[in-house]
């Protein structure tokens, strides 16, 4: 998939693929860590013979602009990117989809733009902000899976990340990698990706920026006294969310409560499959969305 660059608004530059017609529906795709815009290929090769699918590399990805700074890394940079890229490419209405860190930048995308740029979501394996931190308060299972995110914090792993660049911190840090799971070619595009230090300082600002709080294993399982929940709105447009079951970082636990906060919920479960979803299990994922677009 060839890609084109923008400058956005606020300056910074995005690589990204734009293919399918351009009067169709769009869907805007938005990759986690530690990934780029080809978490999504089967499914951009899926729907864009009827969608007109539009996939960035985030910034501090690849080719994108890769601010050094922690500052630039807070979620609110992140959901702006996705606004300013549709303005761009005049992009009035889409439907947003993501996945790991794309989807928690999707549900901030989905929850400022109901009512006016965002149709529907389209959430894979990426938690909603306000169940992750209470499981990550009460769930021994998810606070023990999110430890990796204090390695990543930790000012003391800045020469690793200088040195080793991602796969350093990623082989002390977490253990989810499944080498047999991607496709050989695949993999070995994305290590050469993975030696961009720069890439790899803006990888780990992400979790640097983030306002979730993930307490040692030693602090008590409870709500803290003093935590006041987000004031988020509950989401009114369709949304589905797609769980891969056998997540090592992100628990099924992750489910429960987003009636609560979704009026209009969809939730497809994929057993047998790890967190990278979109390549892992593909056609359960095209699957799920042939549906859920086709409402």
């Amino acid at each position: 998939m060839e890609q084109s660059r923008v400058r956005l608004a606020n300056g910074i530059e995005l690589d990204f693929v734009d293919v399918g017609p351009r009067d169709a529906e769009v869907l805007i795709f938005l990759h986690g860590f530690p990934e780029s815009h080809r978490t999504w290929r089967h499914q951009i090769r899926h729907f864009s013979g009827r969608y007109r699918c539009i996939a960035p590399d985030q910034r501090g990805y690849r080719g994108s602009s890769k601010p050094q700074d922690v500052a630039s890394y807070t979620p609110d940079k992140m959901i702006g990117d996705v606004f300013l890229l549709a303005d761009a490419l005049g992009v009035e209405r889409f439907t947003i989809v993501g996945h790991d860190w794309g989807g928690a930048i999707a549900w901030g995308v989905a929850l400022n733009g109901q009512g006016s740029h965002v149709d529907r979501a389209i959430i894979a394996n990426a938690p909603h902000p306000l169940i992750f931190q209470r499981l990550l308060y009460t769930h021994p299972g998810q606070r023990e899976a999110s430890q990796y995110i204090r390695g990543f914090r930790d000012a003391a792993n800045d020469a690793l990340i200088r040195e080793k660049g991602i796969t350093g911190i990623l082989q002390q840090e977490v253990s989810w990698d499944r080498p047999d799971a991607m496709e050989p070619e695949e993999r070995a595009a994305l290590l050469e990706d993975f030696k961009n230090r720069e890439a790899a300082v803006g990888m780990i600002n992400y979790y640097r920026g983030s306002p979730i709080d993930v307490p040692p294993m030693d602090a008590p399982f409870e709500i803290p006294t003093d935590w006041t929940p987000p004031a988020l709105p509950d989401l009114t447009i369709p949304t589905l969310v797609i769980w891969a079951l056998d997540d090592g970082a992100l628990p099924p636990e992750n489910l429960e409560g987003l009636d609560d906060v979704i009026d209009d919920l969809t939730v497809v479960k994929v057993p047998d499959c790890g967190h990278f979803v979109p390549w892992e299990a593909p056609e359960a994922v095209n699957a799920a969305m042939e549906e859920f677009l086709g409402r």
